[in-house]
């Protein structure tokens, strides 16, 4: 047994002719790892392949049993960290059995080389499943376990603590193992297309329930398409998001690539986040979705960049998009304010209470010569002045800003106010320069009852009028850069396109000509009700 985990687990049987590890006519008995392999024989080994929405449903339910135990803003660890841990036992022991039918050698199947990755002698599912008493305790042993023998997902079990048994009494946790088992999660099971897009939709559900708090973690998916659809990742590419959250919009680059026809593998990405939780979820999530060398880090984009080409050096990329936390407080004023060691203040120092261009300036300074970005910021930030005015005008002065789009507003968690998206390109072309695309989409959302939300034709209509680059009445402008000079640099996009139809002027002869008609007529019809009055005896 490695020695990284140590289950207080009874002695296995003998009897693993039962065991789903076991091959007839292999040579040689099979691997201890494979004896500890999930599942126990059962229905859910007989399971056809899971499709998308009962795999939704199944896992949604497993939220359902922690309702009343936990906070539901806490869902995602426990139940994200036990489909992981799932996952990973279930795979490992698919491919153990694969290499055992092929190479008729037990220890060789369970070769830490042979697999994606390794999992320690009885830190494996059915090891925990053998504990009747202090089960979390056997589950944290386990994930611990885990991480030290993959230095790769090395954090992805952070905050995921089984061990308070008043939170999670034994009773709870066998039910909720229970539940986990009613599916295998081998790839033979469950595609990683689907089990991904099953995590996405498990992500967005705890957003949902989360409320506010679910904004600092995801971005609605139709917002990141948006985005995506107009930077068009190409093959070759680095994709940077240096506020990645739950990796969304780093993984809708990659299904840009899959719906156009590309090879997603050819994409190279790269993202950073604060929030250790958060980061243990993307990371989770990129590999879920079959994606092993992504480049995710820890930590303070802004006080402490982590992708670097050098000493205080930062790394440029072809494409960088983000949403950062809108108008961020604290975020690092005072370190800014004498003077940014990595450089990104060419523009200025953003003020104290509003971040959101610190993070706008470290991603330009992030793209390379040629690249595009896209960034999602409040309204505030195209039009407030003083600092940030300084810095909006250095921004349009070196033609940087290529496109605003303006959404409607309640898209996102955690505020009803609309957000923009900045676009930026280092090199733009020749009948785009001087000149910056004013999109009003505040129409361009279908209503909900809690949220709002951009539908297909939505995200098509406000990527295809980027892509054009061209005036639509009451949808978009091509304006001047002198033009927005002449207004002090100001963005605000009702300023430029409005999406009401214009009002035709009047004639004013013409109206006051109705209304002496309209009088007159009152006149007439007033002294004949007068006179009926009077013959009738009223008012003599």
């Amino acid at each position: 047994m490695d020695p990284g985990c140590t289950l207080a687990a009874p002695p296995r049987s003998g009897h693993d002719s039962d065991r789903p590890g076991r091959i007839a006519g292999a040579a040689g008995n099979p691997h201890p790892r494979a004896l500890s392999s999930p599942l126990r024989p059962d229905a859910a080994a007989l399971m056809p392949t899971l499709a998308l929405p009962d795999l939704e449903r199944h896992l949604w339910g497993a939220a359902d049993l922690l309702r009343g135990s936990i906070d539901s803003g806490d869902f995602k660890h426990y139940i994200f960290g036990l489909l992981f841990y799932r996952r990973l036992c279930d795979v490992w022991t698919e491919e153990y059995e694969a290499r055992l039918a092929e190479y008729k050698d037990a220890a060789l199947a369970a070769d830490p080389e042979e697999h994606r990755f390794h999992i320690p002698d009885g830190c494996f599912w059915s090891d925990v499943r053998k504990q009747s008493v202090d089960i979390g305790t056997a589950l944290n042993t386990a994930f611990r376990a885990i991480e030290d023998a993959n230095p790769r997902l090395k954090g992805v079990f952070q905050d995921v603590d089984f061990a308070n048994r008043e939170r999670f009494p034994d009773a709870l946790l066998d039910a909720l193992l229970q539940h986990f088992e009613k599916h295998r999660m081998r790839k033979a099971d469950v595609d990683s297309h689907v089990l991904g897009d099953a995590y996405e939709y498990l992500i967005a559900k705890f957003a949902d329930d989360a409320g506010k708090k679910g904004g600092e973690f995801y971005t609605p998916k139709q917002v990141v398409r948006l985005m995506v659809e107009i930077l068009q990742p190409a093959e070759g590419m680095t994709v940077y998001d240096p506020a990645c959250g739950a990796a969304g919009m780093l993984l809708e680059a990659v299904h840009y690539m899959e719906r156009t026809g590309k090879n997603p593998k050819a994409l190279t990405l790269y993202g950073q986040e604060k929030n250790l939780n958060t980061w243990a979820i993307a990371k989770m999530s990129l590999f879920l979705h079959d994606i092993d060398d992504a480049f995710l880090e820890r930590g303070d984009t802004l006080l402490d960049p982590k992708h670097l080409a050098g000493d205080k050096v930062l790394q440029r990329f072809d494409m960088v998009l983000a949403n950062p936390p809108f108008s961020l407080s604290p975020w690092g004023h005072d370190r800014w304010s004498k003077g940014d060691i990595y450089g990104r203040d060419v523009y200025g120092c953003p003020p104290k209470s509003y971040g959101d261009l610190a993070f706008v300036q470290h991603m330009v300074a992030s793209v390379k010569t040629g690249g595009r970005m896209a960034v999602v910021v409040p309204h505030g930030v195209l039009f407030r002045g003083g600092q940030e005015g300084q810095i909006r005008k250095g921004l349009l002065e070196d033609d940087l800003i290529e496109a605003v789009v303006g959404l409607g507003g309640n898209l996102f968690y955690g505020t009803g106010i609309p957000a923009a998206i900045l676009f930026i390109n280092r090199n733009k072309a020749a009948d785009r320069k001087g000149k910056v695309l004013i999109v009003n989409g505040e129409k361009d959302i279908v209503p909900g009852t809690n949220q709002n939300y951009l539908s297909d034709e939505n995200v098509q209509k406000l990527a295809g009028a980027v892509h054009s680059f061209a005036d639509r009445e009451l949808l978009c402008r091509v304006v001047a850069l002198a033009e927005i000079r002449e207004n002090d640099h100001n963005l605000n996009i009702t300023r430029y396109v409005q999406t009401n139809a214009a009002v035709d002027a009047l004639d004013v002869n013409t109206e006051v000509t109705k209304l002496r008609d309209l009088i007159g007529k009152r006149d007439e019809a007033e002294a004949r009700m007068m006179g009926f009055l009077t013959e009738l005896g009223y008012g003599g």
